[in-house]
């Protein structure tokens, strides 16, 4: 299916609101924008296997576009909005965009990359007029609402963070096949239980991987999608009671924020009407899991899977309190658990997680990591670690090693160690997770100063300033401590362990105490 084939028989149904400003598009409006854009496609010479970029906010124009490339045979790449230039610059270039479109939120990130983008034929921006950008509403507006001919179905190609700090683009191969014919099975509907009667609410930013896919196989299918532009923990609260909301996608940081408001306040809201609140990204803690499912009942569902899309595992609420902390059993899939060498390990060991009989990927011009991510036997992993129970349930023991998960975000340390040994006061330098209440982790620097004398506050803020200045700030440390030795071995080897466990034990000791 497609949303044209429901914009045929229910052509007023809502296809999505925009919560905050209360904006409806129905399935015509979206069937008729969507051929728009794909008509503007198509008049640029875009041909299918063509890729563009998108850097919007939640934006009502958002499915607009995505499902115009849908239609058009493209792979289209979202971006997040919190990036910096020049990791935008990196993403745009290495997915070969011949198509940005961004808006002018993003002006000040944009306009340092006007002639950093070689490869791209045509620029356009929403909301407002900037040199070098054609008006998107302009173009796309002026365009047939008619199908293009020879509709292909497209793909996304997002990007995932690797642990040298480059990001990685996870592309699949397009099917080949006619728009609407074959298209993935809706998940919603055959774990969840949505139906075209249900009602959709996506709290998170839509660049994510879980939030684009899930409302874009909400449109697929004609599930209504209500989209938050920011999340606001009472506001979710309170659109969940006005729109009657059925099924919803979260990461565990928002049930934290939403747990943490007032008790009066937290209560005042009906969510009687949830059937389904799924979680992701990140583990969640089991006093908070304990919490949500007190408070919000039977219906919270969690599942592990990546970008990737190369395998699935999951758990409804009922498994998961018998098996407290599990991410649940493979669907669909096999689940190997292997040691540095590849080899198997027995049940209760912790080791290397593998998938098998999921779905195919690469990483974009990276035969690299592409390799890497593989097994000999040809299965593939995500390069997180845990282990299996007796009866198949799979519970994470690390993530990707030492890469830190701050409010449901993966972020790489690589990134900000590289951005902060450049500082001219700084010889050596080590970045990882540390406790934080609301987000699970946030990140931490160790670093060795040139002069020890200098270690303090004031160099504390001109560190964290200096990676700000290249990185997002989600990446960069929210504080720096000073050592005058880095635990390095002779070869190089930083044994990052040795600092990182400190500050964990220092934690749960003064858990323990309290």
């Amino acid at each position: 299916m497609h949303p044209g084939q429901i914009a045929e028989t229910q052509p007023d149904k809502l296809a999505y609101i925009m919560a905050d400003n209360g904006k409806e598009i129905t399935y015509k409006a979206l069937e008729n924008t969507s051929n728009q854009g794909a008509q503007l496609f198509k008049s640029l010479g875009l041909v299918p296997g063509d890729h563009i970029a998108i850097l919007l906010e939640n934006h009502e124009r958002f499915f607009q576009i995505c499902w115009a490339a849908q239609r058009s045979g493209l792979y289209y790449t979202a971006i997040s909005w919190r990036l910096q230039s020049a990791e935008v610059e990196y993403i745009v270039n290495n997915c070969d965009a011949k198509v940005f479109i961004t808006s002018i939120e993003r002006r000040d990130v944009v306009m340092p990359l006007l002639d950093k983008m070689p490869k791209v034929e045509q620029k356009y921006v929403l909301d407002g007029a900037m040199p070098g950008f054609i008006s998107w509403e302009s173009a796309a507006d002026a365009m047939p609402a008619e199908p293009i001919e020879d509709e292909i179905e497209g793909s996304v190609m997002l990007y995932s963070s690797g642990t040298t700090g480059y990001p990685k683009g996870v592309k699949k191969r397009l099917s080949g096949l006619a728009f609407g014919a074959g298209s993935a099975p809706n998940l919603l509907e055959s774990l969840y239980g949505a139906s075209q009667d249900s009602i959709y609410l996506s709290p998170a930013p839509l660049y994510h991987a879980a939030p684009l896919g899930f409302t874009m196989g909400c449109l697929r299918h004609g599930t209504t999608v209500v989209v938050m532009e920011h999340f606001d923990a009472e506001l979710a609260l309170k659109y969940i009671q006005k729109y009657h909301i059925t099924h919803s996608q979260w990461v565990p940081t928002m049930f934290v924020r939403m747990l943490k408001l007032p008790e009066d306040v937290r209560l005042a809201y009906d969510v009687s009407s949830l059937e389904c609140a799924i979680h992701a990204a990140a583990p969640c803690p089991v006093p908070i899991k304990e919490q949500m499912i007190e408070w919000w009942g039977p219906v919270i569902y969690e599942y592990y899977a990546g970008t990737e899309g190369n395998g699935f595992v999951q758990c409804n609420s009922k498994d998961w309190l018998t098996h407290k902390g599990t991410v649940g059993r493979a669907l669909g899939c096999e689940v190997f658990i292997c040691n540095e060498d590849g080899e198997k390990l027995p049940t209760g060991e912790s080791g290397t997680i593998y998938l098998a009989g999921g779905g195919k990927f690469e990483y974009h011009r990276d035969d690299k990591k592409t390799a890497e991510s593989r097994h000999s036997q040809g299965w593939t992993t995500l390069g997180d670690l845990g282990y299996l129970d007796d009866e198949g349930y799979l519970y994470l023991t690390d993530r990707k090693h030492f890469m830190i998960i701050s409010g449901g975000v993966n972020i790489y340390p690589q990134e900000a160690e590289n951005a902060l040994i450049t500082h001219p006061d700084i010889v050596d330098v080590a970045v990882f997770g540390v406790p934080n209440p609301d987000f699970g982790e946030e990140v931490k620097a160790v670093a060795q100063p040139v002069n020890m004398a200098d270690a303090g506050a004031e160099l504390e803020q001109k560190l964290m300033a200096w990676c700000r200045e290249q990185l997002s700030a989600s990446k960069c440390p929210r504080s720096v401590d000073f050592i005058e030795e880095l635990p390095r071995h002779p070869t190089g080897k930083l044994y990052k362990r040795l600092l990182k466990d400190k500050y964990w034990a220092d934690y749960e000791a003064a858990q323990n105490e309290s």
